[in-house]
């Protein structure tokens, strides 16, 4: 699979248009902010923003919020283990993705009812590391489509091409994307 059409995920955990709007049009945005409760203004502003630059948008954890601003779907971190209705499983123009970090959590986001998988951390060196052969095992063990989250960046960014996976997440890699001082190059 070539690096060209992998999906790619950004975490954010604020509303700042003028960085988002020089990001590539098909970075598709997860909204999370774990340290207070959703403000649903600032939902329905970054979901205005993301319908008129076409762009997806999912929020984290917050399923009726999703739900209410109608938004592209729903990111279950790995800690989440809510079950979500059946109903919004199939519902059409909406996606349940999630993260997990070893076999048991990969079973029980299955059991959620996710289409994408998120496997931590492929790449950072921290408690949840893999390295590119535990998660090219852990892939396997997924009925779903297998995203690559933790530590990429433009030199290991080519390393994905090995495993089959369908996009990437991050964070820091978008951000310096948006820097000023990297625009010209």
């Amino acid at each position: 699979m070539h690096n060209f059409f992998l999906k790619k995920y950004y975490f954010i955990n604020e509303f700042d248009p003028n960085n988002l709007i020089k990001l590539d049009k098909n970075i598709i945005l997860i909204y999370r902010n774990y340290t207070s409760k959703t403000d649903e203004k600032v939902i329905f502003n970054i979901k205005q923003f993301c319908k008129k630059h076409r762009r997806k948008l999912y929020i984290s954890n917050d399923f009726k919020v999703a739900v209410k601003y109608n938004l592209d779907g729903l990111y279950l971190p790995s800690f989440n283990k809510d079950l979500i209705p059946v109903p919004y499983r199939n519902k059409k123009n909406f996606d349940i993705i999630g993260s997990a970090h070893n076999i048991k959590e990969i079973n029980y986001k299955n059991l959620q009812g996710v289409s994408k998988i998120f496997i931590s951390s492929i790449f950072k060196r921290k408690k949840t590391y893999l390295g590119l052969y535990n998660f090219k095992k852990l892939s396997k063990i997924s009925s779903t489509r297998v995203v690559a989250l933790g530590g990429v960046n433009e030199t290991n960014l080519k390393k994905l091409k090995f495993i089959n996976v369908f996009g990437f997440a991050a964070i820091s890699f978008f951000q310096k994307k948006t820097a000023p001082w990297k625009r010209g190059r």
